[in-house]
């Protein structure tokens, strides 16, 4: 399973964002001691290539082992407010342009707001209030993908970027959808899985752009 796939298993959204949230900040910060685990980095970010998923199986594994009980869809949505300087760089476009330069801001800050739904859920009142941001801050996602689509000048680009736009509404009006069956059956799963198919959304935007279009 890879980012772009139409996997809706509980644990789809989860698959890209194992890897760099969960294990590459671990062994980078072990690498500035240990010289060894620079190779198990690599060994780690070769894996993860050619078998997209393996890092999620590892953590899972690791987790049933100790028996924690952990819940990895909310940890990794908290996870997502505090990138490290590799997940971050990856998705910040380095093209000097105002559009690009806006894009990548508000993409970064609709991640960092989706973030804060675990401690924010159970306070109906600030929840609310969240999710306006969130509102506000997807249309200026797209209003963004909108200026940077007019300055791309390959077709072929600019109708890739396009279809991930496509993608990104379908995957904020489920998040909306979510919303409600949220107010109505108090369910905070579907709510947090829903916001982790956004922000791998927002990712591919991110990759689109920063592949294709720079």
């Amino acid at each position: 399973m890879t980012m772009g796939d139409n996997g809706n298993g509980p644990l789809a959204p989860l698959v890209p964002l194992a890897y760099p949230l969960l294990l590459r900040p671990v062994v980078s910060q072990m690498a500035k001691s240990d010289p060894a685990a620079s190779v198990l980095r690599s060994a780690l970010s070769a894996a993860e290539a050619s078998c997209p998923g393996i890092s999620l199986e590892l953590t899972m594994a690791i987790i049933k082992k100790s028996e924690l009980n952990v819940s990895l869809n909310e940890a990794i949505l908290r996870l997502q407010g505090t990138p490290d300087e590799a997940e971050a760089s990856e998705f910040r476009t380095t093209k000097n342009d105002e559009a690009f330069r806006e894009l990548s801001k508000k993409s970064a800050q609709l991640k960092r707001i989706l973030s804060r739904i675990p401690d924010e859920i159970k306070d109906r009142k600030t929840f609310l209030e969240t999710i306006k941001e969130i509102a506000s801050t997807i249309k200026k996602v797209l209003d963004a993908v909108a200026a940077v689509s007019v300055q791309v000048s390959n077709p072929n680009a600019r109708a890739l970027l396009e279809q991930r736009k496509r993608e990104f509404v379908k995957y904020s009006k489920r998040f909306s959808t979510t919303l409600k069956e949220y107010f109505r059956d108090g369910m905070e799963t579907p709510v947090y899985l829903s916001a982790l198919y956004l922000i791998n959304q927002t990712n591919l935007i991110m990759l689109t752009v920063k592949d294709r279009c720079e």
